[in-house]
C-alpha cells in the first residue's frame, strides 16, 4: 500500500538513537484540482484513506461498527463525520499548494464527508484557493505531515473539475527513495543516546512529500 520496502532502511535507527520509529500512521491520498469559470484553480478537494489498524483505533474509540464487518451504517457515517478536521490553529492541513514558486492560501476544510468501508476509514474534505489562480504557471500540489508522524501516498488518479484543460499536463512526481532516507539517517545520526527521537522527531516530511504538478502550454 505504502513505499515500506524504502522505509524498512529508512526507520532503521542508529544504535546510539532510541528504538522508536515514525511513520505511525499511512494515509493514500487523493487530489482533486476544481476550476472556476475562467479556468482558474480555485479549490482542491482532497481525500484521506487511512491505514486498517488506525481506521480500527479511530472506530473502536467512537463505539462504532458493533457487528465487526468493517462497514458504516449510515447512522455511523454521520458519527464519524469531521472526525478528522477538528484542527488545532495554524495547521497546513498537510497540504501545501504553489503556482510556480508562490506558496498559495487555502482555507480551512469545508464540506467534508466520512465514510468506513473494507476496513478503512476515508474523509475528504474542500480547500478553497484565496484568491484563484491562473494556470499561466505550473500548479504543485504536496501533501505530507513535516513531522513524518503520517506518511501520505498519492494513490489516486487526480481528478480536474470539470476537466483537464486542454493543453495541460499532470503528473505525480515522487522522490527518489535512496535519497531521502539517506538524508533521514543522517538526521537520525545526529541525535545523542540520551536524546529522544520520538519527542523531537526531526522535520524531514516534506523530503518525503509526494506532489501533483500540473503544467499548462502558455
Amino acid at each position: 500500500m505504502m513505499r515500506q520496502a524504502g522505509m524498512a532502511l529508512a526507520l532503521t535507527f542508529v544504535a546510539a538513537a532510541p528504538a522508536q520509529a515514525h511513520p505511525h500512521v499511512w494515509v493514500d491520498t487523493g487530489i482533486e484540482v476544481i476550476l472556476d469559470a475562467e479556468g482558474r484553480a480555485a479549490a482542491l478537494r482532497i481525500r484521506w484513506d487511512y491505514d486498517e489498524f488506525y481506521s480500527l483505533l479511530i472506530v473502536e474509540e467512537r463505539g462504532l461498527d458493533a457487528d465487526h464487518d468493517g462497514t458504516a451504517t449510515p447512522a455511523e457515517k454521520r458519527a464519524l463525520n469531521g472526525f478528522d478536521m477538528k484542527w488545532q490553529e495554524g495547521f497546513a492541513g498537510d497540504t501545501y499548494a504553489l503556482s510556480g514558486d508562490m506558496p498559495l492560501v487555502l482555507s480551512p476544510p469545508q464540506d467534508w464527508t466520512a465514510d468506513y468501508q473494507g476496513g478503512r476509514l476515508q474523509s475528504t474534505h474542500l480547500r478553497r484557493i484565496d484568491p484563484p489562480v491562473a494556470l499561466d504557471r505550473p500548479l504543485t500540489v504536496q501533501i505530507y505531515d513535516p513531522g513524518f508522524y503520517t506518511d501520505y501516498d498519492i494513490s489516486f488518479a487526480p481528478v480536474f473539475t470539470p476537466i483537464l484543460p486542454e493543453g495541460c499536463r499532470a503528473e505525480v512526481l515522487a522522490p527518489d527513495p535512496a535519497t531521502v532516507d539517506r538524508q533521514l539517517l543522517d538526521a537520525l545520526a545526529e541525535y545523542g543516546a540520551d536524546q529522544d527521537v520520538e519527542a523531537d522527531f526531526p522535520a524531514v516530511g516534506a523530503q518525503f512529500a509526494e506532489e501533483l504538478r500540473l503544467t499548462c502550454a502558455r
